[in-house]
């Protein structure tokens, strides 16, 4: 049973948040998520962007920690998708997933004097496992805040890396409000899913590495593609693809019905998800973007992306079959967006992000059978 830190949402909209978070709206938007208000409404105003020169310390920062994943070139792929492809394999980072890079990131920059009281974060899976590694990397305690519906092999995981897990109810409990009394009483440092400059830092060095790869390969990438919730790793990459080649377009890509960034970029400004719908994309299924992450995206990145779950279905079976990855259906959503036609990739060089592959087991048996 989780303990009571005055956890209860109230009024709040329930709506379904996932490994990325959610945010509060625009006073311009249509929709306003009170748990999102609550959320970061008194973080945001005082943070400072990120720059690229932010992203290549982040780099050298956790360099002595991380895998570089590798750039795949699959001619299969290529044939599916109708020009070249580079795949960046960030499945096979430590803890499955990019998360990794921003929680690094973020810790290693946590004074000593601190450390012995640990972090505390809240994620519904891929940022859970990244704090709890690193956490237990650098000596640190951790308390992870998980809905009870997450993923079953994301909550095994992320206590064998060594966290205290506290489970909470998504739809009737405020995850934030719970953390925030965990914090409090352990004067432990809480950190977000994205809406922290130096996660956003940390997760441009994927897009980062993955450029630098192509380059020491003789290719040049036109666009990139990858997946987004909260926007975090979409922010990172925009910058360090604008520090690389500032021609270079990165184009987020939202499951339907959990496409808040892609109609905030549309619309101009942060528009909350109508609350009621369900996706299997867990780790890229938020509220509404980020406040801090959306001012970085909207005068970089190009046009938002949309896909479905079934076409996740589809393209996680493509890449057990051809590409022998496994990939969760959130980490997909940018290789199932290339798959599905959503971009022109004709004489193009095009960088496909998959950025996770802790999936459910069920959800894989039933990709791989259809």
């Amino acid at each position: 049973m989780t303990p009571d830190y005055g956890l209860a949402r109230g009024a709040a909209p329930n709506r379904q948040t996932g490994d990325s978070g959610d945010n509060t709206a625009s006073k311009h938007s249509p929709l306003v998520s009170t748990r999102a208000s609550r959320e970061h409404s008194s973080m945001t105003t005082s943070l400072i962007a990120p720059t690229f020169a932010d992203v290549q310390a982040a780099r050298a920062r956790i360099a002595p920690h991380i895998a570089v994943t590798p750039l795949i070139h699959s001619p299969a792929l290529d044939a599916a998708a109708g020009g070249r492809v580079l795949l960046k394999a960030e499945v096979l980072q430590h803890t499955g997933s990019f998360k990794l890079r921003g929680a690094l990131n973020r810790l290693l920059q946590i004074d000593e004097e601190a450390r012995p009281r640990g972090v505390v974060a809240y994620s519904s899976g891929n940022h859970a496992q990244a704090v709890a590694y690193s956490a237990t990397l650098l000596g640190m305690p951790s308390v992870i805040v998980m809905p009870k519906d997450a993923p079953a092999i994301k909550v095994e995981r992320t206590r064998a890396f060594g966290a205290d897990v506290v489970l909470y109810d998504r739809y009737t409990e405020d995850r934030v409000a719970i953390g925030g009394a965990i914090a409090r009483e352990r004067g432990a440092v809480v950190v977000p899913p994205f809406e922290d400059p130096h996660i956003i830092a940390g997760q441009g060095t994927l897009v980062l590495e993955a450029l630098e790869q192509a380059s020491q390969r003789g290719e040049t990438v036109d666009q990139i593609l990858v997946p987004c919730g909260g926007g975090g790793l979409t922010a990172g990459s925009a910058l360090a693809a604008e520090g690389v080649a500032p021609g270079i377009k990165v184009h987020p890509v939202e499951p339907v019905n959990f496409d808040d960034m892609v109609r905030s970029l549309e619309l101009g400004y942060r528009v909350a998800n109508e609350p009621g719908h369900r996706s299997i994309c867990d780790a890229i299924v938020t509220d509404i973007p980020g406040e801090l992450t959306f001012s970085i995206n909207q005068p970089r990145v190009g046009r938002g992306l949309r896909m479905t779950d079934d076409q996740a279905l589809k393209a996680i079976a493509f890449a057990v079959r051809e590409l022998k990855l496994v990939i969760e259906p959130g980490g997909a959503a940018a290789l199932t967006a290339l798959l599905n036609g959503q971009i022109e990739t004709a004489g193009k060089t095009t960088l496909v992000v998959v950025s996770g592959g802790n999936i459910d087991p069920a959800i894989l048996a039933r990709a791989v059978s259809a």
